[in-house]
Parts: C-alpha cells; sequence; structure tokens
C-alpha cells in the first residue's frame, strides 16, 4: 500500500456526505410481519477530507444507519452521525452534553443497540456511549446515567438469563497498566467493576462470557509509541507481548484469574463460549495470524481471519485448536438467548479484497457449512440472527444485514430465512443511497426500545 492508495478510503469503504431521511422505502419480496422495530448499524464515516498516507479504518467519525420495520413495510431509512465534540464544532454548535471521561473528540463509531430501554451508540479505548432517539438524533453521551467509572467498549455482552451487560474495557492513553471488567443492571447503572492488571496497553477489543467466567483477552496488539507521537492510530502488531486469554470468575477478583496461553494471534471477534461439564471453557472465534504489521492503516492488508474452536482447560491451564473453516470469516454472530451457553449454529461475513462478501451459516454440530452468495459486486456485511416469536428450533428465525452492490454504488436491507439460505433473500429492502462497509450493529424490536408515544 503507498501513501496516495488507501483501501480504506476508496469504493465501499469511502464515506458518503449526506444525512438522508426516506420513508415507504421499495420491498422486492415480503417483510415477515413478525418484524416490529429497527435494524441499526455503526460504523466510522470521515467528517472532511482524510489523509490517505495515515488514516486508519477504525478512525473515522460514527455515522449510524438505520431502517425501521413494522406491518410488512420498511417505514423509513434514516443515516446520522454520531453527536460529538468535532461533529458540533464543524457545525457551529457547542460540545454535545454529558461527562467525557476520555475527553474524546469523536462520536463513537462501532456498534450500536438497545439495552435498559435505550439506543446506545457505543466505541472502544475510552469513549462514552452516546443516547440516540428512537430516529437516530443524537441526545447526550450517557455514563450509565452517572455510574460508569471510565472507559467501555463496544462489545459488552448480555446475559440471557440475568439480563444484565457485561464488558471489558480499556482506556488508552489514561490506563497504560489496567483493563476493566464491568458489569451493568437491567436499570442501565453500571453495579460492579473489577480492575485487572496487564503488563502494558493492549487493543482489547472484545471479551467473552460464559456462565462462570467473562474472559479476557490479552493478546499481542500494543501501543506503539511512535505511531501514538506521530498522531496516528496507536495499536500495533507486538509478538514479543505474547498471547493469553484469562478466566475471571464472574463474581471473583483479579487475583482469581485463570491466565492460559494461547497461540499467538490477534481475535477481534468471538463467535460465542460456553462451560462444559468437565469444566472446561469452549470458545468459537475467529483468529488472525497477524493484524496491524505490515498494513498499519486495517485488518485486511495482512490476511483474513479463519474460524478455530479453542478449548481450554482451567485445572491445567492449557488450549487446544481446531480449525472449524479456513476460508474467509469475520463479524460471528448467534442467537443471542444463547449467549455463553451451549450451541449449535453461527454466522459469519466472508470478506474478501474485493466486493464480493458471502454470507456463511455454520452448523457446529455436523459441521456442515451454507453459503449464501449476494451476486457478482455483491456483499454482505454482520449477520445479525433474529429470531421467530415463541420459536423452538434454533435456527428458527432471520438473518438480517446489509447487502452492498458495489457496481452500481447502491445499498439493501436483505432478510434471509436462517433456516433456508438455498432459498435466497425473503425480502430485499432498496435503500436510498450507499451504504459504506461498517462495523457493527443490532436488530432492536420496539418491545425493547419502544417508540415515541
Amino acid at each position: 500500500m503507498t501513501d496516495t492508495a488507501n483501501r480504506y478510503l476508496v469504493g465501499n469503504f469511502a464515506p458518503i456526505e449526506h444525512e438522508v431521511t426516506a420513508f415507504d422505502l421499495q420491498v422486492i419480496g415480503t417483510i415477515p410481519a413478525d418484524l416490529e422495530g429497527r435494524y441499526l448499524r455503526n460504523g466510522p464515516n470521515p467528517l472532511g477530507p482524510a489523509d490517505p498516507s495515515n488514516h486508519h479504518w477504525f478512525m473515522g467519525d460514527g455515522m449510524v444507519h438505520g431502517v425501521r420495520l413494522r406491518g410488512g413495510r420498511a417505514e423509513w431509512y434514516r443515516n446520522r452521525y454520531v453527536g460529538s465534540r468535532d461533529l458540533n464544532e464543524s457545525r457551529g454548535l457547542p460540545d454535545i452534553e454529558g461527562a467525557n471521561w476520555s475527553g474524546n473528540g469523536g462520536g463513537p463509531n462501532t456498534n450500536v443497540g438497545g439495552f435498559a430501554g435505550t439506543t446506545w451508540a457505543m466505541v472502544e479505548a475510552g469513549g462514552t456511549p452516546v443516547e440516540l432517539t428512537y430516529e437516530l438524533e443524537s441526545i447526550a453521551r450517557n455514563d450509565f446515567f452517572g455510574t460508569l467509572p471510565g472507559a467501555f467498549t463496544a462489545h459488552p455482552k448480555v446475559d440471557p438469563d440475568t439480563g444484565e451487560m457485561h464488558a471489558m474495557a480499556y482506556g488508552w492513553p489514561h490506563w497504560t497498566d489496567h483493563v476493566q471488567y464491568i458489569v451493568v443492571g437491567t436499570d442501565g447503572r453500571v453495579r460492579r467493576t473489577v480492575d485487572i492488571p496487564v503488563p502494558g496497553m493492549i487493543m482489547l477489543h472484545d471479551m467473552s462470557l460464559t456462565g462462570r467466567y467473562a474472559v479476557v483477552y490479552d493478546m499481542p496488539v500494543t501501543v506503539d509509541f511512535d505511531l501514538a507521537f506521530a498522531g496516528r492510530f496507536p495499536f500495533r502488531w507486538n509478538p514479543d507481548h505474547g498471547s493469553r486469554l484469562g478466566l475471571l470468575p464472574r463474581e471473583g477478583d483479579a487475583a482469581d484469574i485463570i491466565w492460559i496461553d494461547v497461540p499467538i494471534s490477534y481475535v477481534f471477534h468471538p463467535m460465542n463460549a460456553f462451560d462444559q461439564a468437565d469444566g472446561s471453557v469452549v470458545i468459537d472465534l475467529c483468529v488472525y495470524d497477524r493484524v496491524f504489521d505490515a498494513d498499519i492503516l486495517g485488518p485486511f492488508g495482512d490476511n483474513f481471519a479463519r474460524l478455530e474452536r479453542w478449548v481450554l482447560q482451567p485445572g491445567a491451564r492449557t488450549c487446544s485448536t481446531t480449525v472449524i473453516d479456513h476460508s474467509s470469516t469475520e463479524f460471528p454472530r448467534h442467537r443471542g438467548s444463547l449467549t455463553a451457553k451451549p450451541y449449535r449454529y453461527g454466522y459469519c461475513a466472508s470478506p474478501t479484497n474485493g466486493p464480493d462478501w458471502a454470507t456463511v451459516k455454520y452448523d457446529l454440530s455436523s459441521g456442515e457449512r451454507t453459503v449464501l452468495n449476494h451476486g457478482p459486486g455483491r456483499g454482505g456485511g454482520e449477520p445479525v440472527f433474529v429470531a421467530r416469536p415463541d420459536s423452538s428450533a434454533e435456527d428458527d428465525g432471520w438473518i438480517i444485514t446489509f447487502v452492498h452492490d458495489v457496481p452500481s454504488s447502491s445499498a439493501e436491507l436483505v432478510i434471509i430465512d436462517a433456516q433456508d439460505f438455498a432459498r435466497g433473500p425473503v425480502a430485499r429492502v432498496l435503500l436510498p443511497q450507499r451504504v459504506p462497509y461498517g462495523f457493527h450493529g443490532n436488530w432492536v424490536s420496539d418491545r425493547s426500545v419502544p417508540p415515541p408515544a
């Protein structure tokens, strides 16, 4: 990659210019009547011109895209920048309200979802979540109603039995020697934190949750001070740091963590994790051999991830690994009601260096791999599973994702029957503008976050 060619600023990585509102969107096929709510997705969209020589994909300003479904109709599409000091300054406005623990000037650009009756935009490394209206306008930064002591993350996990939200957070540049485990109660207020010492400032992107443990990923992407002092994205591949996972008992302290060495690698996203009767811990995850090594502008220039199963033995402190799929995998998802529990089905996007990104379903019991190709020049994003109400079969529901048609510079919201990939989409909602490749999102039902009266 040369200083004038940055893959994360061209094609469908390129930002869009306008915030748009469109109503009564055209639908090809039939939207399931049970889908009442919003599909939301967050991603980077730089406010102004970005320098291609040093722009990192993770550093763009946050923009949430959303589609509201009701009564078999696609009622609206909206895209809105997430509120921030930088955004308001560009518009000649004062900073948005709310405590800004890290002093971050940008808005959260990584995830968006519903919790405790509220819509939250989230980012890692210390940025405070921003509360959004139902229509995606930014209200204010919300540090869980004044109970969050510092950093948060873009990848919390909600326990389906307790309804509590669990998170592992790092706080660059304020925390240089520890990360923090955070538990948020169903009322949206933090009830527990645990400081976890680490040897240096790691990039802790995600975590896993089981019935017994919160899992800490201490992996070899750390702060590079030369990059930091140059004002660039400060994290880089550092295999000398080592690679380990920590099993923290949910109600335990840092001294109770069981640290287990794992292969030198990096994991942005686990699919799911669970305990076994023999005391072992199973984690399915997308594993990179390395990231931010030759390509220090984003994750895809060095290699792509493969899906693996790691089995940790807490007593012996060992880890065994099995490759589930050697093909490119990212953005893994599963049925949310089975978070931290044994499960059978998972779903991934399959990124490439071109525009064709397939959607893949995994039967982790039989080993079957089912692929849905969206067509030439078309790529599916993160596949979000939405269960059919009162369903008994684990995969009885829908996959919802944005599909990017790169040749036509357009996008669709696509709904797939999770039990019948061969059928193709049951509905395609045509969107009024292109949606750039982005990160994470969720289906937020109207039961979980009601629309305004």
